[in-house]
């Protein structure tokens, strides 16, 4: 049937990939952390407190406060890219573009800040995709993250007259392309120290010790992964939990005091790495990297590496593409 002259252009039909990580600041100063922390602690998968007790101390006490401190720690990590996650998270985008065929686009997405997950979702509809696949780029399942993306893209299509067919990227903590791309990585690092580590310390994100027993498997997702890379390396690797707020109980060990422990124990030679992040952040670049090591040596160790997370790596581009490739079956052109 011909269409008549005055039907509107018709894109053609696409398939988009839509990379989530969590957010950053605009830029490093205190108006723009502020914004960002009054939209991140302000989800109620982030913190669970009801709102009627929690935001009177979030807006009374936390966002006049926490923003001056922040600022300093993303002054010493910002780039001319402006944050390393959004930079990394775009150079991933970037790298996979073309990966799965010329009528795939892959964009990317924050959860918190920008680009906004709602408005790339759209661009990707505008672009003519009738199917997107959500990928929060967390290897480990967490309500406060993965569940999270999902949420912000399930209300964009609540909005959406004409919505998208849409799959979500489940957690990849045990795949075997993850961990294989986590022990080349570990593997590459190492041989690059002028040191041999007395230990390997796994520090992934840490979480309240109640979403462990109400239901959340982050811990024991993180727990897993370290045992199947420790036991794809043959090397043993302790794991820690960081990032630690407020007076609740959180996962343990936590990573400061693991670290400052160390020395004492004769362990004085540390490697350490992220492997709960697909990119390098602040939690990583300033929290492990500067005050970790500060820690450590201050409490008598002698060599520290921090080794960066798979990032746009070879490794890490390959691991993405492949699990992507399989969550897109269906809906690609066969190569």
């Amino acid at each position: 049937m011909q269409k008549p002259a005055d039907h509107p252009a018709i894109p053609i039909a696409r398939v988009g990939v839509l990379l989530i990580n969590l957010g950053t600041p605009d830029a490093a100063e205190a108006g723009a952390v502020r914004r960002y922390l009054k939209q991140f602690l302000s989800d109620r998968r982030v913190v669970e407190i009801p709102p009627l007790i929690w935001q009177p101390i979030l807006r009374g006490i936390i966002l006049n406060t926490r923003p001056k401190k922040s600022v300093h720690a993303y002054a010493q990590v910002w780039s001319e890219e402006g944050s390393p996650l959004a930079a990394i998270t775009r150079r991933q985008a970037a790298a996979l573009q073309g990966a799965f065929g010329a009528d795939v686009i892959v964009d990317y997405a924050m959860r918190y800040g920008q680009p906004a997950i709602a408005d790339r979702i759209g661009a990707l509809k505008a672009q003519g995709c009738e199917r997107i696949l959500i990928a929060p780029l967390y290897p480990q399942y967490c309500a406060a993250t993965t569940a999270t993306a999902n949420d912000a893209a399930f209300a964009a299509l609540a909005a959406m007259r004409w919505q998208p067919a849409i799959r979500t990227l489940p957690p990849y903590h045990d795949d075997p392309a993850y961990i294989g791309a986590l022990r080349k990585a570990l593997e590459t690092g190492l041989a690059a120290l002028d040191f041999t580590p007395d230990t390997i310390l796994a520090s992934f994100h840490g979480m309240p010790e109640r979403t462990l027993h109400l239901g959340d498997p982050y811990h024991c997702h993180c727990r897993k992964t370290a045992r199947l890379l420790s036991e794809a390396t043959g090397r043993t690797i302790k794991v820690a939990f960081q990032s630690r707020f407020g007076r609740a109980k959180w996962l343990e060990p936590a990573t400061d005091t693991t670290l400052a422990a160390m020395p004492g124990r004769g362990m004085k030679k540390v490697a350490l790495i992220a492997p709960g992040f697909s990119a390098d952040c602040l939690e990583t670049l300033e929290e492990l990297a500067i005050r970790g090591k500060e820690v450590f040596l201050s409490a008598g160790g002698t060599d520290f590496a921090y080794l960066p997370c798979l990032n746009d790596s070879e490794p890490g581009i390959e691991m993405l593409r492949s699990i992507l490739t399989r969550e897109l079956a269906g809906w690609m052109a066969a190569p």
